[in-house]
């Protein structure tokens, strides 16, 4: 067995919620896995040593809510969508590009919740094997919709209770991890709005229920106020999106233990960039609604809801390079969440949504050396994530930042507005 010993580094730490000076890791090289985190001197002799320099050093960067199969970053041709490529060939050529981009910008586990032809099972089986570089891959399939219904072109359409349990039963026995249930209408599909329930009550209740009976999660795309209702107390894992929130939602969502995954990007960057070429239809949804999306994660936050951060990658303008960081930025400008609790939602929060805390999103004997290192503290500036940056995945560092002299030589970050 060989080891590694990081030495010198400042390690977060989210039970202290701040960054902890000199520092050291021992990593077994053969496993990936964290043997010891402590100050000063490693007690393990390690064949090999790494002084980190006194870099700034967090978890992996998990995100909950991608789209690996989708065209980065915009993809309105002629008034008309073409997000998904025409091809089960072009959709893994585009996920494989999708894949490597995330990883580069420090994005080492995902939860992808709808992908072309089921795509993200065989990626997610290609990066355990070490056949393409990645972020680990929590698998969902193609999502689920009613007939006609939000990301019916690209998902499966069920009507009923019986439909539903027959395509989630198919679903589960293909091998995906969490089933994902387009609840309400939403943005990016025109005749519809976020405040359209799609799927009823009892449908939702009977994907959950075969899910839960397998050990795997559900998550719910709703938007308006009563889909978010509808799925809380159907008892979905996570909500996605949650436009909508007011105090009797978030009583549900902390009786339920509903995770909130707000993908606020998938708005701001709608909102910031697509006028005239996102149609109006959509931008005009999104106006009516960004502010009171925004407000309603503010509460969520500030009344303890747990908030998982993901980006819904795949949507105009959101992409798979430092949208993830930039995520996080939105959540302390645009919902008040501090630097430390924004590190959190990407850490942390997202491993027990994604049920794999006990090996992921934290810095912690036991757990995957997966790890992103920084020349800056994010608790001073968030925006220094999306700064180019060390990446180690079980301990392999899979991306090495280009070196530069001073923090003003980083690429520039993104300004919220």
């Amino acid at each position: 067995m060989t080891k590694t010993n990081y030495i010198n580094a400042s390690i977060y730490s989210s039970e202290k919620q701040t960054f902890i000076d000199n520092q050291f890791m021992t990593v077994d090289d053969a496993t990936g896995k964290i043997m010891a985190v402590g100050t000063g001197t490693p007690d393990t002799i390690a064949e090999q040593t790494t002084d980190m320099q006194g870099k700034y050093v967090m978890p992996g960067i998990m995100n909950a809510h991608t789209h690996i199969t989708s065209i980065p970053t915009y993809w309105w041709r002629d008034g008309q969508e073409d997000r998904h490529p025409e091809s089960r060939e072009y959709n893994t050529m585009y996920a494989i590009r999708n894949m490597q981009d995330m990883v580069n910008h420090g994005v080492t586990y995902i939860r992808n919740v709808g992908a072309q032809y089921d795509i993200d099972v065989a990626i997610s089986k290609m990066q355990r094997e070490g056949k393409i570089a990645g972020p680990r891959v929590m698998t969902s399939g193609q999502a689920f919709s009613i007939t006609g219904g939000h990301g019916a072109d690209g998902g499966h359409e069920v009507d009923g209770v019986d439909a539903v349990v027959h395509g989630v039963r198919q679903a589960l026995k293909m091998g995906v991890d969490n089933i994902k249930m387009m609840v309400t209408g939403g943005v990016l599909r025109n005749g519809e709005t976020p405040d359209d329930i799609q799927f009823n009550f009892e449908e939702v209740q009977a994907a959950v229920a075969e899910a839960h009976h397998k050990g795997k999660t559900v998550a719910a795309h709703a938007q308006g106020n009563a889909g978010v209702k509808e799925a809380v107390q159907a008892g979905v894992d996570t909500v996605e999106h949650a436009f909508d929130i007011d105090d009797e939602t978030i009583e549900m969502m902390r009786q339920h233990g509903t995770v909130i995954v707000p993908t606020m990007n998938a708005m701001y960057a709608i909102y910031k960039y697509g006028e005239k070429t996102v149609p109006t239809w959509a931008r005009e949804k999104v106006i009516v609604n960004i502010k009171k999306h925004f407000a309603s994660i503010a509460k969520a936050a500030a009344a303890g809801i747990p908030i998982a951060m993901g980006t819904d990658a795949g949507t105009p303008y959101n992409g798979f390079e430092d949208e993830s960081a930039y995520e996080m930025q939105l959540y302390v400008d645009k919902a008040g969440m501090t630097p430390a609790q924004a590190i959190d939602t990407a850490t942390i929060n997202c491993a027990r949504a994604m049920h794999v805390a006990d090996e992921y999103g934290t810095i912690s004997a036991g757990k995957f050396a997966d790890f992103i290192a920084m020349t800056a503290n994010p608790i001073e500036d968030i925006r220094v994530i999306q700064h180019d940056k060390d990446v180690f995945q079980h301990g392999v560092q899979v991306h090495q930042a280009a070196k530069t002299t001073t923090i003003d030589e980083q690429v520039p970050v993104r300004q919220v507005g």
